[in-house]
């Protein structure tokens, strides 16, 4: 998981040659930087504000400064007209994505104020006061010709809501980013033999989002299981009838089993620093070994629900999809087809194994079941549906000859019949329609499993594949 916070880097730009012919000008372009540093620190308060820089020696010593500070994220606030030469320095050197803040202090100058000014001087020093958007065709042609990934916001620094909703998007996107370049996904286990959609190259995942993943073993977990107290058995036992419902047929042997487990969870989470975890195990011919994962769903779905969140099938590409979810706090449940409804339009979408209480539409569900499905052993499930809503689904989709791409959807989850199965299972509805969902979302060739998280964040997905230089595809 993450060590440090996210560092955002923040300048403004201006010309010095304007500052003895326009007296008061950089005091004006200085208090518009503050605003916007005010209004960055309550979305995000790491803030590391170098000023206005209006020479090229100060964007040398600025691009120095935010490299030394390690910065993510830099915005790029252009308050009057200013020389690219004052800005390149600044984000080559620092080295990372910046975000063009072309913001108007009004939304218009007044027009009859100025032009009964009866002093020419100053009249230029109002324009220029307003003359954000003047530079920023030379910046973003310099940027392209040298090869700086750049983004733009353009709107208003006052009464904007729209623009700095986009901003706070931004700094999302990059607290996701940075997030996912220290996170630790841990595999426990194995492939699932013969699911070929689910085997990933982990190279190609270092590549696109940093990170690092660390390769376990069932026996590990199951060594944990040994150390676990009776007292600590009981107290998971606890917190399970807190979380969860648990349905008439659970034996408590089988509760107590399933809190030893997911107490080994807990320190196998903390021993590796886990932030994310991808398992699955075959569990045939070694008692302990098939013990320990078949009673691993209820702790798996408590880590999910606090911030570890646990993809089965050893499917690593959708636990990465989770943890973009979960980093955006929107939850990143697993989940897949499981059947489609004509009549009402509808997907219905699930799957066994851990689920997402934290996302589930009343208290989860815990069911004895006599067989897990495609899979050995028998035990304790969960069963949930997401909370009717808005909702995200969102793929890490790997691409013929390598590379990963981001696919995303919106829709809702609608109340009604769910199959009670002991499995999480939704009903989804799409603006295109079931059909036209299933065929625009099959095509872009993703695995078969996805995430799924509340409310509508597809514009901050693609944001987040922007900083990556990831291809994000929206089917609807």
């Amino acid at each position: 998981m993450q060590t440090n916070k996210l560092k955002i880097g923040l300048f403004g730009i201006g010309l010095d040659a304007y500052w003895e012919q326009f007296p008061g000008l950089q005091a004006r372009l200085t208090g518009y930087l503050s605003v916007v540093a005010e209004k960055l620190v309550v979305i995000h308060p790491g803030i590391i504000n170098l000023g206005i820089i209006d020479t090229a020696a100060k964007a040398f010593e600025a691009g120095s400064k935010f490299r030394k500070e390690e910065v993510d994220l830099i915005f790029l606030y252009v308050t009057t007209y200013a020389l690219s030469s004052t800005v390149l320095p600044v984000v080559q050197r620092a080295k990372v994505p910046v975000i063009i803040l072309n913001l108007s202090p009004e939304a218009a100058i007044d027009y009859d104020t100025f032009n009964l000014m009866t002093d020419s001087t100053k009249m230029t020093g109002e324009w220029l006061a307003y003359c954000s958007a003047c530079p920023v065709p030379e910046i973003a042609n310099v940027f392209k010709r040298t090869g700086i990934r750049f983004h733009q916001v353009t709107g208003m620094l006052h009464d904007d809501p729209e623009c700095w909703e986009e901003i706070g998007e931004w700094v999302e996107a990059a607290k996701v980013s940075h997030i996912m370049a220290s996170n630790s996904l841990g595999c426990i286990g194995h492939y699932y033999s013969g699911m070929l959609d689910i085997y990933s190259d982990l190279t190609q995942q270092y590549a696109s989002f940093g990170g690092h993943i660390e390769l376990l073993e069932v026996e590990e977990l199951a060594t944990l299981r040994k150390s676990v107290t009776d007292d600590q058995i009981a107290e998971k036992v606890k917190l399970f009838y807190e979380q969860f419902e648990i349905m008439e047929g659970c034996l408590e042997d089988d509760l107590k089993n399933a809190a030893k487990t997911s107490v080994a969870l807990d320190n196998l989470v903390l021993k590796y620093n886990l932030g994310s975890i991808a398992y699955y195990y075959k569990g045939k011919g070694n008692p302990e070994n098939e013990d320990t994962i078949n009673s691993i769903i209820l702790g798996n779905s408590l880590l999910t629900a606090n911030h570890v969140p646990v993809a089965g099938e050893y499917d690593i590409k959708n636990a990465q999809a989770m943890k973009i979810m979960d980093s955006l706090g929107v939850g990143g449940s697993f989940t897949e087809y499981y059947a489609m409804d004509f009549n009402r339009d509808i997907v219905i979408m699930g799957h066994d194994g851990p689920g997402h209480i934290a996302i589930a539409q009343g208290k989860t569900k815990v069911k004895p079941l006599k067989v897990y499905h495609g899979k050995i052993g028998k035990g304790l499930s969960v069963e949930m549906s997401v909370k009717t809503g808005k909702i995200t689904l969102l793929s890490v989709v790997e691409q013929q000859g390598g590379g990963l791409f981001l696919l995303v959807a919106e829709g809702e989850t609608v109340s009604g019949p769910i199959l009670e199965i002991g499995n999480t299972n939704s009903r989804y509805k799409f603006n295109i329609g079931a059909r036209r969902f299933v065929n625009d979302w099959n095509a872009q060739g993703p695995s078969h499993h996805c995430a799924v998280g509340v409310g509508h964040v597809a514009s901050k997905i693609k944001k987040l594949g922007k900083l990556l230089d990831m291809e994000v595809i929206q089917v609807c």
